[in-house]
């Protein structure tokens, strides 16, 4: 997938998406959204504060627009996932690829994110 594949809408100029779902995490992202049964719903990424290494990461749907929100329309086989970033998290998690694995050892969502200085164990916390 390219950055020319992805829509991008902002009040601040962006020239790639902050934040990309790899193809599974699209197709879980999706399955989800399918089963919520609305269609004004988008994932959030968001960094808080908080965590046991200074700051986390949240992934929710919302319906919300916020100014400056990075609004993203990822495709995905079937259609597409909207995503959103507000504006505080776009430098944070720029170039992050979220991804999804669903095996007997693991499952859930991973976020590779090259702005993380530093993490816990548990994988849910990072530092800059």
């Amino acid at each position: 997938m390219t950055a020319t594949d992805i829509t991008i809408e902002t009040a601040a100029p962006v020239d790639t998406a902050p934040v990309t779902l790899s193809d599974s995490a699209a197709i879980k992202v999706r399955e989800l959204l399918d089963a919520e049964g609305r269609n004004d719903l988008r994932l959030r990424i968001a960094v808080q504060p908080g965590g046991c290494a200074g700051m986390q990461y949240q992934l929710f749907f919302d319906e919300r627009s916020l100014d400056g929100d990075v609004t993203i329309d990822q495709p995905v086989a079937g259609g597409s996932v909207p995503l959103v970033v507000d504006r505080t998290s776009v430098p944070l998690v720029t170039g992050a690829v979220i991804t999804y694995t669903d095996t007997i050892e693991k499952q859930g969502f991973e976020i590779d994110n090259p702005n993380a200085g530093g993490g816990c164990a548990c994988g849910n916390s990072f530092c800059g």
